[in-house]
């Protein structure tokens, strides 16, 4: 089994970061990635139909002891977006995810919080990995509405007992995030960078570490202390001079004072908001002034909430759009584990666990990348009277890469004669309906 040319040149930008023989080995796993029903190492070597060719060793040595970098791959997978990417801020999502794990020996699993399971009421912990991912926000010339985040960065978060375990120094999940920032923006530094991400990567440990070529929009709590900027020392005066200046209302008083009201296109609907904002500091970074939106929706029924900028510069408008974004990482996280099967991998010494599942999203990545620039001119919508697509959704993409795939390799086959076409058009209904 082949992946389409089309697909096949784009991985030979990522030739770089390998040797020879890890990236043959590499596009042969993906290879199967794309075709395998489960996403296990030896069903990735039976799908690309190279089992009883080569051993099953030399890719499970892939993953867990070829000498090749995930930060350099994910890199080199940043630097194929960079064409769909405008000249100025480039916009990025931090979040995490849970992939459900069973056994004692895998490294790095533990009990963490499961938000598929949760409710507002009752936390619901389960055993897992736990990634923290870094991905990139694009919106593509075809669907300019439309948001995508494809993940670049990853990290494994260790919990206390895991890294007592691993006998590692545990590092929380926004340590974890700012180490993958300055891994991006140190690589690109005559660019300017814009995370986001939600309250758990908003506090004193990211805002007062960010990179700085970097800006952070993040929530904020509704009770949090606003101060202005320190006054300038006058001279002549003694003692200590003031971190702080004058103490402003919170996100809770602004909205009982004067706000404004907006219509917010967000979510995929269209809600009126009354908004509060002003340009103060936070108690834990009394020097770097942020833009503070106060938000109460009038239709919806969300309840209030609070966001900031350091782009002090910002609209409320701007701020309440740029954190709306935020969702479309949530969306990459679902389509990985539904489709590629983020969760699936059964690797359990450190470097495969590491490495195998970010493979995962890094398909995704490539995949969208892929159909944007040129699998968009296969897709083939399904022709049904009770329900049409606006767009291409990711199980889309993927089957018209399947398709095209297996499409490219019949042709190959050089069918000529009476009959041909009908063969033809029979193996790529069949693929159609497969994938």
């Amino acid at each position: 089994m082949y992946l389409v040319c089309s697909f096949a040149v784009q991985l030979q930008e990522l030739a770089a970061v390998m040797t020879v023989p890890s990236f043959q080995n590499f596009v042969t796993v993906l290879t199967g990635w794309a075709f395998a029903r489960r996403k296990t190492v030896t069903g990735m070597v039976t799908a690309a139909g190279v089992a009883g060719k080569r051993h099953h060793a030399a890719f499970h040595r892939f993953f867990a002891q070829a000498s090749w970098s995930l930060d350099a791959l994910g890199l080199a997978v940043f630097k194929l977006l960079e064409p769909w990417l405008d000249n100025g801020t480039v916009f990025l999502a931090i979040d995490d995810t849970l992939a459900r794990k069973r056994g004692l020996k895998t490294f790095g699993v533990g009990m963490h919080h499961d938000p598929l399971l949760s409710s507002r009421g009752k936390a619901i912990t389960n055993w897992g990995h736990s990634w923290v991912v870094l991905g990139v926000i694009v919106r593509f010339p075809g669907w300019p509405k439309r948001v995508f985040c494809l993940p670049i960065l990853f990290r494994l978060y260790l919990n206390e007992q895991a890294a007592a375990r691993a006998r590692r120094v545990r590092r929380s999940r926004p340590e974890l995030a700012v180490e993958m920032l300055h891994i991006l923006c140190e690589s690109r530094k005559n660019r300017r960078f814009h995370a986001i991400a939600d309250s758990a990567y908003g506090g004193q440990s990211v805002l007062c570490a960010l990179p700085t070529n970097c800006d952070l929009t993040s929530r904020l709590v509704l009770d949090a202390r606003l101060y202005a900027l320190a006054a300038p020392r006058s001279p002549g005066c003694k003692g200590r001079p003031r971190k702080r200046g004058e103490k402003l209302p919170t996100p809770a008083e602004m909205l009982q004072g004067r706000t404004r009201r907006l219509t917010l296109d967000q979510y995929g609907r269209r809600d009126r908001v009354r908004v509060a904002e002003t340009a103060a500091c936070v108690y834990a970074a009394p020097h770097r002034l942020l833009r503070v939106v106060a938000v109460e929706p009038l239709t919806g029924g969300r309840p209030r909430q609070a966001f900031y900028s350091t782009d002090h510069a910002a609209t409320a408008q701007q701020v309440l759009t740029w954190y709306a974004q935020r969702w479309s990482i949530e969306v990459a996280f679902h389509d990985s584990k539904t489709h590629l099967g983020f969760e699936e991998p059964q690797g359990w010494t450190r470097r495969a666990v590491e490495r195998t599942a970010p493979l995962a999203m890094l398909l995704y990545s490539l995949i969208v990348n892929w159909f944007a620039g040129e699998g968009h001119r296969h897709y083939r919508p399904p022709l049904t009277s009770w329900y049409v697509k606006p767009h291409a959704s990711f199980g889309d993409m993927l089957a018209t890469l399947r398709r095209q795939s297996i499409r490219e390799l019949t042709f190959a086959w050089g069918l000529h004669g009476p009959g041909s076409q009908k063969i033809l058009q029979t193996l790529e209904n069949l693929t159609s309906l497969a994938a």
